[in-house]
């Protein structure tokens, strides 16, 4: 962790630490102030412009007595070295920036090339079958070529074949944990969890004493999703924590790939079912894959098509900002819309990293 911005990560965890303070209001609360400090130090009348903001929350926020619980996981990170990274900071993965819950932060043990071209995520039953674990060893083998990182959840039958063949065949791999860094669950990949962050990273939102919850974990499914490209399902009955990572994956218009299996077993109803329903696209080997990601054309193109497909709102934004530099309130009374509706749209423009935040309330477009 940088010692400089030692004050404003504090002030970013905090910032999470706040009762009511989701992820995406939190954003929102970002967007109109410029950076996590300012918002504790925001006067009532600015908070209220911010939409999703009540008396309760603005109340909560100007009281707030979570600095000095902050501060203390601030010195429990750098002695166990975990990293920090704040939505809006430089580093932060791209793909996982375009989804509108993204965390407000990521901790993680480790190190990973988060501008890496490809990430996919591989998930499926605890249940898994040799089929199941041998389709995704033999899965992972056949990608090699093309270095994609591997992206799970450490549970037991599919993400962990997942994991150890990404460790076997020489990919990095990104445990997504359900809970704090300062556990491993299960417990008996304690081992292997140390071989991932040496190889890789292990990855939370969640701070330090977050034990896992049941609803923890389809929350962690959001990071599973949002960071990758695209989602592998192999094996899955017709409920579970696979379907649920589909199901953020699709709303965030990521590809779905899922394993046909045979009618009659419980663990192939969930993938039959999205490939039947067009949920997902059939996969039979690694070469799907890289036809459904286009992973044999031009990189740099794909990489930059993320970022043309803009709104009216966001085209006007760039209209009116030019080439030149604007404060947030001069922009309400060119465009003459509301404080609310305007923290929205430069938000998802900032996402598309189309527009840059500047200290002070200041926009200027990026390129």
């Amino acid at each position: 962790m940088n010692e400089l911005n030692e004050d404003e990560n504090k002030y970013q965890i905090a910032l999470s630490l706040i009762e009511g303070v989701a992820d995406v209001i939190g954003k929102k609360s970002l967007a109109y102030t410029g950076s996590a400090k300012a918002v504790f130090f925001a006067k009532r009348k600015d908070l209220e412009k911010i939409d999703g903001i009540g008396q309760v929350l603005i109340k909560a926020i100007l009281s707030a007595d979570v600095l000095a619980k902050a501060e203390q996981e601030l010195k429990w990170m750098e002695k166990e070295g975990v990293n920090h990274l704040f939505y809006g900071d430089k580093k932060y993965p791209n793909r996982l920036k375009q989804c509108e819950d993204a965390p407000l932060n990521l901790f993680y043990i480790g190190d990973i090339d988060w501008n890496n071209k490809k990430f996919i995520c591989i998930v499926g039953t605890r249940k898994a079958s040799n089929f199941g674990r041998q389709f995704t060893n033999d899965l992972v083998k056949e990608l090699v070529p093309y270095n994609p990182i591997i992206v799970s959840g450490l549970a037991h039958g599919i993400d962990v074949a997942a994991h150890k063949a990404a460790l076997q065949y020489g990919l990095q791999t990104i445990a997504v944990f359900a809970h704090g860094l300062d556990r491993v669950y299960p417990a008996a990949h304690a081992n292997l969890a140390k071989t991932i962050a040496a190889n890789g990273c292990l990855l939370s939102d969640y701070l330090s004493g977050t034990i896992p919850l049941p609803q923890n974990f389809a929350s962690r499914n959001r990071i599973v999703a949002g960071l990758s490209d695209a989602t592998i399902v192999i094996e899955s009955a017709a409920k579970g924590g696979s379907l649920i990572t589909d199901d953020i994956a699709n709303s965030y218009n990521r590809e779905v790939f899922a394993v046909p299996g045979n009618p009659t077993e419980k663990n192939a109803k969930g993938c039959n079912y999205l490939i039947k329903s067009q949920q997902a696209i059939l996969l039979e080997s690694a070469t799907d894959i890289v036809k459904g990601l286009n992973w044999d054309v031009n990189d740099l193109a794909v990489q930059q098509s993320i970022f043309v497909d803009l709104t009216d709102d966001e085209q006007k934004i760039i209209a009116v900002l030019s080439d030149n530099e604007m404060h947030i309130d001069s922009l309400v009374q060119t465009l003459n819309w509301g404080f609310s509706k305007l923290a929205s749209v430069l938000l998802q423009a900032e996402f598309k990293g189309v527009i840059v935040s500047l200290p002070g309330k200041i926009y200027k477009k990026s390129r």
